[in-house]
């Protein structure tokens, strides 16, 4: 619902602003934002789409930058992993139909915690300040300190015009989510029809809202955020060990979230066939070990490909670390038939 309304925030700006032709949405492939119409629209999963196309927007689709699955060996020209792709976008479909371009700032489920490359949001902020079109961040996953401060973009120096929030600001205690933008998006809907067209039922839920509350003031005073930064680098560096099983493509992430792509081979990173379906084989064996981890599929070609999520509480220790990889390992070799 935060993703509908950003997306249905930027449209309505454009129109106050007297730019009704700004209504395309540019955002990545592959890309996750929700499963209401519009964020369904703007997600790149097409198994959730099936019974439901007809009745979607068409979005313009550019690459994500995914590093693991990147032809570009590391090129520094890459277009892709620059960022570069998004004004060939713009250029292409034209700037005066584009409102805004959509994208999570550290991959959720569809990229398993992808990091893109130094240097990318601040090429994709240029980009859309220099074609007029609004940057939207989608920090459900990665805001609230996840990714070891408060927002995932904060590091960069990047700041959205419009930024979603979910899942930590509730501490999965309540369904919220929150919508943030500025003054410069308000002040036109504000001094024209003077109201948001994007209201829910449940907008403004006073309980809920009072949760969220009570959890930033406490990840706050518990220093959880900094906490989480800090036991990010522990959990990274001993997943590091994973990279010697033959399961085992990548190891990825930032803060307390990390993701471990499954390759049938580790040269060539091909996929295992969907029809094995080894993510869902491996959360299994995970769960049998004692282990909760998010199991996800298709990120290699839309159809294909296997990867488990991390994401463990802000307050686990070293130790438990140790074991979360000690469970993790088990459960891959219990996969790959070596237990």
């Amino acid at each position: 619902e935060a993703v509908e309304a950003a997306l249905k925030l930027a449209r309505q700006y454009w129109v106050e602003s007297g730019r009704p032709s700004k209504h395309r949405i540019i955002a990545l492939s592959p890309a996750y934002h929700g499963n209401t119409l519009l964020a369904l629209s703007a997600s790149a999963r097409e198994h959730y789409k099936t019974y439901f196309r007809e009745w979607l927007v068409d979005v313009i689709r550019i690459p994500a930058p995914y590093a693991y699955r990147c032809n570009c060996a590391g090129d520094p020209e890459c277009r892709v992993c620059t960022g570069q792709v998004l004004e060939d976008a713009i250029l292409r479909e034209g700037a005066e139909n584009i409102a805004a371009f959509i994208a999570e700032p550290v991959g959720g489920s569809s990229t398993g915690a992808t990091i893109p490359r130094d240097g990318y949001w601040a090429r994709v902020r240029e980009i859309c300040d220099r074609h007029e079109v609004l940057l939207i961040a989608d920090e459900v996953l990665s805001g609230a300190g996840r990714t070891g401060t408060w927002s995932a973009l904060e590091p960069t120096g990047v700041r959205p015009d419009i930024m979603t929030l979910g899942k930590g600001i509730g501490a999965g205690f309540v369904p919220l989510s929150a919508m943030l933008t500025t003054r410069r998006i308000t002040d036109p809907i504000a001094n024209g029809s003077g109201a948001f067209l994007h209201a829910q039922t449940f907008s403004h839920h006073a309980v809920l809202c009072a949760a969220g509350v009570a959890t930033l003031e406490y990840l706050a005073e518990q220093k959880l955020v900094e906490r989480c930064a800090t036991m990010g680098a522990v959990l990274h560096r001993k997943l590091e060990a994973l990279r010697d099983l033959p399961l085992v493509g990548d190891v990825r992430g930032k803060g307390l979230l990390a993701g471990i792509e499954f390759v049938a081979d580790k040269t060539t990173r091909a996929p295992f066939p969907r029809a094995k379906k080894l993510a869902e084989k491996f959360a299994q064996a995970a769960l049998d070990e004692g282990l909760i981890i998010w199991p996800n599929v298709g990120q290699a070609d839309g159809t294909n490909g296997d990867l488990a999520l991390l994401a463990p509480p802000f307050i686990i220790t070293e130790e438990e670390i140790d074991e979360l990889v000690l469970r993790f390992r088990r459960a891959i070799e219990t996969v790959s038939g070596e237990r």
